[in-house]
């Protein structure tokens, strides 16, 4: 897809935010923080749009910009530490499989980058090449990111469901 002007730029937050947040999400495992992901990412697509002029694939510009956003802020110092005076009171998830439950806990315990990985591999139906390229990794290094991060959801799905 190819962003010309302010008014495809508008049409392209609105047709593909709830795609970027379930990519999000799962990279997150948050849901507060998958918006803020999000709302962080489109602004840098829309802001870049208007920089470069033209987009020529605006879809993997912003999925690109998603990932790269999720892997610097954890790199933040202030994301390593959450201290509470006292513990938030919470409400109820919302209502989910057992099974879906444990898939995302498995994937929060996964490296950054295999979490990456596996998103764009398995969620966005991105292929090998596709995903290095958004990465900046070797197809070597995907290949690798995805079979490690496989085998640790195996393992851990297998300690959930016994």
């Amino acid at each position: 897809m190819r962003i010309d002007d302010d008014a495809a730029l508008h049409a392209f937050v609105e047709d593909r935010r709830t795609a970027l947040f379930r990519s999000a999400y799962l990279l997150c495992g948050d849901r507060h923080e998958a918006d803020d992901l999000v709302q962080a990412t489109l602004v840098k697509v829309v802001l870049g749009g208007r920089r470069y002029g033209r987009l020529d694939n605006i879809e993997a510009y912003a999925r690109k910009t998603l990932i790269n956003t999720f892997i610097a802020s954890r790199r933040r110092f202030w994301r390593r530490e959450q201290s509470y005076g006292e513990l938030p009171d919470r409400a109820g998830r919302a209502p989910d499989t057992d099974t879906g439950l444990a898939v995302r806990e498995a994937l929060a315990r996964l490296t950054d980058k295999q979490r990456a990985v596996l998103v764009l591999r398995y969620w966005e139906d991105l292929s090998v090449e596709a995903t290095a390229g958004l990465l900046g990794m070797r197809e070597n290094t995907v290949k690798s990111h995805a079979a490690r991060g496989l085998a640790a959801l195996r393992a851990e799905m297998a300690e959930e469901l016994v």
